[in-house]
């Protein structure tokens, strides 16, 4: 571009193509590749990385001190998420290497591998299609800040780390009752975590090493290798506590892995609020509206001004407010659109309410270009709607508003001429909310990463939610 004609108006179309098909984070992730493998040939490198389409495979690595449960947390990880266990114990058994017979007999004579060896055979091992495809987990890997230093000397880069901790005290305790299937490598506790099949508990076996003396001695060797280790992994490290059942310490694993880290890329937000009537969307839109400066579009209001200022469409809007009817969505999206296409809007973001209501209209929403990239589900029960708005009251005097519960009227009198707006009544709003619930389970398919919240609690705490949504990447959906 010629930087003399500046400043660009950049199409919408620009960014949205950018922000779906994840272009930033694709051509970081290309030249952080060409700056660690730094090929020969970086064109054929950067096709040859195109065609794997493998930036968003698991790449994790689980830490932890012994009888920590990393091993049956990383099996578990494995089996979920259809990737590969790589652990000293399965490399250094691999049968037709060279590398893995030579870790074979260092093992066996010091029951240790030299870090160089064990790189190695990483190396190996994570060139093999499936690891390519499918990602990896590292189980205790690395166990040394040399170790460490290697692996990210040699492009080795995880996505996530995962620590479990605990107290000594509890590791100790929970290392004695441990139990190994010798067919399976399936870890079990005589207190925790016994299999109720009779012919696995017969041939369960007392792993070598779990003695008190020796876990107490292991463990002095992990506090020692683990501090050096961390600052390695700062912006990656998630710790969890291990002692707790060992399916919570799972499925917290499972969700941080699965939570995409924050990106640098330029992020616009377009955000949709769906709710019942009364479920606080128009304060949760000013809300984001005033503290991040998106444009606040009330589809409703944009129809109200369109009808009093006059305007092409306001005419034609004109008779269905008149005869108190729907508008139909064809016009109503003609006004959206010309809203939602000002340079604000596509500058700054927006955040919509109001529209749409079905699945038809979600539809000719997207058709249009108009897809929002976070959508929020308020949910309040019946039962709070009915009280939220059938209670609401309007002084004719002042045009103040009341609330009977919320916000009482100061005075009697003021009470005695309180009026009620005719669509505040039970009635209407029962058919409202019938509306919405039956449209609302199309809608929340339709918008499959949308994310749910109980509008029914303090205003700001539900604001706090919607903004961590909107700030934080959404997870990824793992089949």
């Amino acid at each position: 571009m010629d930087a003399t004609t500046a400043p660009h108006l950049i199409p919408a179309e620009m960014p949205q193509y950018g922000e779906a098909n994840h272009i930033f984070e694709l051509m970081q992730n290309m030249l952080e590749q060409l700056l660690i493998h730094q090929p020969e040939e970086p064109i054929p490198f950067m096709i040859k990385h195109l065609h794997r389409n493998n930036d968003n495979v698991p790449k994790v690595i689980i830490l932890g001190p012994p009888a920590s449960g990393k091993t049956t947390i990383a099996m578990w990880l494995c089996k979920h998420l259809n990737t590969n266990l790589l652990s000293v114990d399965n490399l250094i058994v691999k049968e037709f290497s060279v590398l893995a017979t030579e870790a074979r007999k260092h093992y066996q004579k010091t029951k240790t591998v030299p870090s160089m060896l064990l790189i190695k055979l990483m190396e190996e091992r994570l060139a093999e299609e499936d690891c390519i495809r499918r990602g990896w987990i590292l189980d205790g890997i690395p166990e040394t800040r040399e170790q460490a230093l290697i692996i990210q000397s040699r492009g080795i880069i995880p996505r996530h780390v995962v620590l479990l901790s605990a107290l000594d005290t509890v590791l100790i305790e929970r290392n004695l009752g441990k139990r190994i299937d010798p067919y399976t490598g399936e870890i079990y506790h005589t207190t925790f975590d016994w299999p109720p099949q009779s012919e696995i508990q017969s041939r369960l076996m007392v792993p070598s090493g779990i003695s008190e003396m020796e876990t107490a001695r292991r463990l002095l060797e992990y506090h020692r290798n683990i501090v050096r280790i961390l600052p390695s992994y700062p912006k990656i490290l998630k710790v969890i506590s291990a002692d707790q059942p060992c399916v919570d310490v799972f499925y917290q694993a499972l969700t941080y892995v699965q939570t995409n880290h924050r990106s640098n890329a330029p992020f616009t937000p377009r955000v949709l609020l769906c709710g019942p009537l009364g479920s606080g969307k128009s304060l949760q839109a000013a809300l984001l509206a005033q503290k991040y400066s998106l444009v606040n579009v009330c589809c409703g209001q944009l129809l109200k001004e369109a009808v009093a200022d006059q305007t092409k469409f306001g005419e034609l809007i004109r008779p269905y407010f008149e005869k108190k009817m729907a508008v139909p969505d064809n016009l109503v999206t003609k006004v959206l659109s010309q809203r939602l296409d000002q340079q604000d809007c596509i500058q700054r973001g927006w955040v919509l309410h109001g529209f749409p209501r079905d699945l038809d209209q979600a539809h000719l929403m997207n058709t249009l270009g108009y897809s929002p990239n976070r959508v929020f589900f308020l949910n309040v029960p019946f039962d709070s709607i009915i009280e939220r708005l059938t209670l609401r009251r309007t002084d004719p005097v002042t045009g103040e508003r009341y609330h009977l519960m919320y916000k009482p009227p100061p005075t009697i009198e003021i009470q005695a001429r309180l009026m009620q707006n005719p669509k505040d009544s039970e009635e209407q709003v029962r058919l409202k909310m019938d509306l919405y619930y039956r449209n609302s389970a199309d809608l929340e398919q339709f918008y499959g990463q949308a994310i749910t919240l109980n509008g029914d609690q303090d205003p700001y705490t539900v604001f706090e939610y919607i903004e961590s949504g909107i700030i934080n990447p959404l997870p990824q959906r793992i089949p």
